[in-house]
């Protein structure tokens, strides 16, 4: 690591003291993305890509680029990838309307929610417990509970989807699970989980068992 654990932190600090209050907005829009899914409407589908789509841009602008960058060359770098997700959530999304999500109530819809609780309680509450209080600390719009909370929205796809808008975050879910290692961030050791998810996902190829059409990339 080109910095230390207290670096780390204080990257959070600068972060929180420079934004706020835009972790309470970002939270906002992933609860209205959760509300969107569970009373879907015609337009409901394109929402849910553009609040993930906003998600990604605002961590790869205003956490990587602007914060992240001042201790880490590699941030710069993190943000392009970042921003690549956003793109992806966009053009899928937004442009093509090919991401339809929905609630079924099966095991992989669950094992989402449960993704999507953890980012959004679990992760801030985990974080409190251990020591790492505000703003010292990870917030939602900062990368590894933005993951979590991405791949269990992901979890909720209509099949069939294209595989492209779970590259970024299943590539960040490698990238962030070695804060728990190296960081002492513990709570990263649940992207492990998400990242096998989103992996699982993938292999589907987004269309259900008894379909054989090509790949959707």
């Amino acid at each position: 690591m080109p910095f230390t654990v207290e670096q780390f932190f204080g990257v959070f600090g600068a972060y929180h003291e420079a934004v706020w209050p835009a972790p309470l907005v970002l939270s906002g829009l992933a609860l209205i993305g959760i509300v969107l899914i569970i009373r879907p409407s015609r337009w409901s589908h394109a929402a849910v890509a553009g609040i993930l789509a906003a998600l990604w841009a605002w961590l790869a602008i205003a956490y990587h680029f602007v914060f992240f960058a001042r201790i880490n060359p590699l941030a710069y770098a993190f943000a392009a990838l970042s921003l690549g997700g956003a793109s992806i959530f966009f053009w899928e999304g937004l442009v093509r309307h090919r991401l339809r999500f929905e609630w079924r109530g099966n095991a992989r819809a669950w094992i989402g929610a449960a993704l999507v609780g953890f980012a959004l309680g679990v992760y801030p509450v985990w974080s409190w417990l251990v020591g790492h209080t505000y703003p010292h600390m990870p917030t939602f719009g900062l990368p590894c509970p933005t993951t979590l909370y991405t791949l269990g929205m992901l979890a909720f796809l209509v099949p069939p989807y294209p595989r492209w808008p779970l590259l970024v975050p299943v590539i960040w879910s490698a990238i962030g699970a070695q804060a728990a290692f190296f960081l002492g961030v513990g709570q990263d050791l649940s992207l492990i989980g998400a990242g096998l998810m989103g992996v699982y996902l993938m292999m589907r190829n987004g269309r259900p068992r008894h379909e054989t059409a090509k790949p959707t990339w």
